[in-house]
């Protein structure tokens, strides 16, 4: 549609709108202008990981050592590494929904059972031990938690998280958290997840981060994870026959932005807190839009059930897809993160782009109102995943 000269508001995207700071390219460049361009450590540079180790230290008081961290080409791959040393055929793992469906994916092809737990928009997409507790079995080989959460934004509290890390320890299973949201928490609020675990379950626990959303870095690629000695060491076997070591150039910038100012990171977090408390604000003129507040990364995630009918939109994708096909607007569906009756929409837009896209959501729904759109023809299956 843009090739066709459309102008299409995009609030489907899982990344910052914001350049990367001047700082951190600044170090990309210099990396290039030393030819800083050959093969790198498989597990990363020794600086990189050290820096990694002290922003853990700084920020939640853990102490790591380098041989504790394996560089990666963004926490997807971090992920992925984890899955493929810890999971075996028939194990299974719990984690929770609406979730990141790469995280079911990994477990599938690591062989392994995905076991979904439901988190709750009335709940404020919370994970809750309860319900994570309920889901394990003698099969069960490692819990999943992602917060702040994508799409929901909710987060897992630390007495949440200490009821499953005793659990865990107890039956020898893994806590993995996928913490690349975990700058982006807007309300006060005790969240030091990795100071929980290394208290209870030092042993069985992987933290994984990421610069992607931190440091509006997406496209330079490089997370990592963070756990037992031996379990990144077959960490870095794997990744030794997948990509090797992540690029040169962007760990160079990686450690710019890990040990230079952070200021950045409050910037972009204030406008981000900005744009969430005014598109909650707008979407709240329409009474049908139900939408919590998220508590962290840059989603809201409302439902838009009422919307729907068998006469007219009978998912939430048809609904998305008559936004974009009317409204020119790009949300995300919530069957793609199995969550149907809901949509995702980005703020990491500017205010001017979130109006207008707020504009035309709204006129799309006072046409379907007057009776003038029918079903877009589309169904849950082929829905697009991140």
């Amino acid at each position: 549609m843009r090739r066709q000269g459309v102008d299409v508001v995009d609030l489907g995207p899982g990344e910052p709108d914001f350049a990367t700071p001047e700082h951190i390219k600044a170090a990309g460049k210099a990396a290039l202008d030393h030819n800083f361009t050959k093969y790198t450590p498989n597990a990363g540079f020794l600086e990189l990981r050290e820096a990694i180790c002290a922003r853990y230290s700084s920020d939640h008081g853990v102490t790591f050592n380098p041989d504790n961290v394996i560089v990666s080409a963004g926490g997807k791959q971090a992920l992925f590494n984890v899955a493929m040393v810890l999971l075996e055929p028939g194990d299974e793992v719990v984690t929770h929904a609406p979730g990141w469906r790469t995280i079911v994916d990994q477990v599938t092809l690591a062989e392994a059972r995905p076991v979904v737990v439901r988190t709750y928009a009335d709940d404020g997409f919370q994970v809750r031990a309860e319900a994570i507790l309920d889901g394990l079995t003698p099969r069960t080989r490692m819990v999943v938690i992602n917060s702040p959460g994508n799409p929901t934004g909710g987060l897992i509290s630390e007495e949440d998280l200490r009821t499953i890390a005793i659990a865990a320890e107890a039956r020898n299973i893994w806590i993995v958290l996928d913490l690349c949201y975990d700058r982006l928490i807007y309300e006060t609020t005790a969240h030091n997840l990795p100071a929980v675990l290394m208290d209870l379950i030092p042993d069985r626990s992987v933290l994984v981060g990421s610069l992607s959303k931190t440091y509006a870095m997406t496209g330079w690629r490089c997370g990592w994870a963070v756990g037992p000695k031996i379990m990144i060491e077959a960490c870095d076997n794997i990744q030794s026959h997948c990509t090797s070591g992540a690029s040169s150039v962007s760990q160079r910038a990686g450690i710019a932005a890990l040990t230079g100012s952070q200021a950045c990171v409050t910037t972009m977090k204030d406008e981000y807190q900005t744009r969430r408390d005014t598109l909650v604000k707008w979407l709240s003129d329409e009474s049908r839009i139900r939408c919590a507040v998220p508590s962290g990364a840059f989603y809201l995630f409302p439902d838009i059930s009422e919307l729907l009918s068998p006469a007219t939109l009978r998912t939430s994708l048809a609904f998305s897809t008559m936004l974009l096909r009317r409204g020119h607007v790009a949300v995300t569906a919530g069957e793609a993160f199995d969550a149907p009756g809901f949509i995702r929409l980005s703020f990491a837009a500017s205010l001017n782009r979130l109006r207008e896209g707020v504009d035309r959501i709204s006129a799309c729904i006072e046409a379907l109102d007057r009776g003038e759109i029918r079903d877009e023809g589309m169904s849950a299956e082929g829905t697009r995943r991140e």
